[in-house]
């Protein structure tokens, strides 16, 4: 699994105009499963995410993590993060798992995170989406399990 993590001020997400969800302070996260991946690579890239520290803290230092704050996390499944253009300009999706394999890893990394007591909201899976967001830092990370 991938994920791209950034610090958020707030973040919000649309589908056809309407806004479906939205948090404050804490993390974007978007997610993409990879053909292959399993379980174990939920729960490791759950386990990561909530103990990043990329928070900072009274001294300025990124020294927190989201358990620490209790700040919360917006997931957004996006497929294209294993989009290889190595041989060309087009990207090949062929890594990336299909939806009836990534969905359930995906509610998998959800159901850990909130069971570490994060507050968890959702992007539409498989839906076309508007993100708004104010990133904080910026900070942003990439993680792969």
């Amino acid at each position: 699994m991938r994920a791209v993590i950034q610090r958020v001020r707030r973040v919000s997400v649309s589908v056809a105009g309407k806004e479906i969800s939205r948090i404050e302070a804490g993390f974007l996260v978007l997610v993409a499963v990879k053909v292959g991946d399993g379980e174990e690579q939920a729960h490791k890239l759950a386990e990561k995410i909530s103990k990043l520290r990329i928070i900072v803290d009274e001294e300025e230092k990124m020294n927190l993590s989201l358990l620490d704050k209790k700040e919360s996390v917006m997931l957004v499944s996006q497929f294209t993060l294993y989009g290889d253009t190595s041989r060309g300009n087009r990207p090949s999706f062929i890594d990336s798992a299909r939806p009836g394999q990534a969905r359930p890893l995906f509610e998998i990394l959800a159901a850990d995170l909130r069971a570490l007591g994060l507050s968890v909201a959702l992007g539409a899976f498989g839906e076309h989406m508007a993100i708004e967001l104010i990133n904080d830092g910026p900070t942003t990370i990439i993680l792969d399990v």
